[in-house]
């Protein structure tokens, strides 16, 4: 009777060593941090950087909000302006949430009649969209296609395009300036011979 007994213990104790002998589960890994892309900024700034974009579009072409949709894509200091050749600074068109809202056809007396203004009937496409890093953000540049240009709603023009500088601010990223890289202005069907007048390019 002693020996299944003395077995029994054995047997116990030997469990009993192997179970403090395991080693404890590692504490959970802490969350990862957002993944970069090569360019040093991560996937969430591109697509904001994007989105940014895109609401541009929307907010020029309707201007929601009496044209303040489209001003606070801007930092407060921010600028549009208007140059003939990739990488000229250009003519300051707007700066400052006011100017900018009334340059997207509204401001603090409400929308204006959208036949007065220098882009009616034409809506924005911006398109090969590139966004690279720099020391204070990002900076970025793309084609600009108009459709419904010499108020025909089935035309469509290459104008040129854009060339940002992006800043990240408390409320998101927001354009710091945005130029309208225009070379063929003068010869455009908006502001060609027989088109309204070219806004200034320097």
């Amino acid at each position: 009777m002693m020996v299944p007994t003395r077995l029994a213990i054995t047997l116990v104790f030997a469990l009993f060593l192997a179970a403090c002998s395991t080693p404890a589960a590692p504490p959970p890994a802490p969350p990862a941090a957002p993944a970069s892309t090569p360019t040093g900024l991560t996937a969430q700034d591109l697509a904001d950087i994007q989105q940014l974009s895109a609401r541009y579009a929307f907010a020029i072409d309707t201007c929601t909000n009496s044209g303040y949709d489209y001003a606070d894509l801007y930092t407060d200091d921010g600028q549009f302006s208007v140059s003939e050749g990739w990488g000229d600074v250009g003519g300051v068109l707007a700066k400052g949430r006011e100017a900018l809202a009334v340059a997207a056809g509204g401001g603090k007396n409400g929308c204006q009649d959208p036949k007065t203004q220098l882009g009616y009937g034409i809506h924005h496409i911006a398109v090969n969209h590139v966004i690279l890093p720099s020391g204070d953000g990002a900076i970025g540049k793309s084609y600009l296609l108009a459709i419904g240009v010499g108020k025909d709603p089935t035309k469509i023009e290459l104008q040129g395009g854009y060339e940002d500088v992006y800043v990240r601010t408390p409320a998101g990223w927001r354009f710091k300036s945005r130029v309208h890289v225009f070379p063929n202005i003068k010869t455009s069907v908006q502001f060609g011979p027989g088109g309204l007048p070219a806004p200034p390019t320097h």
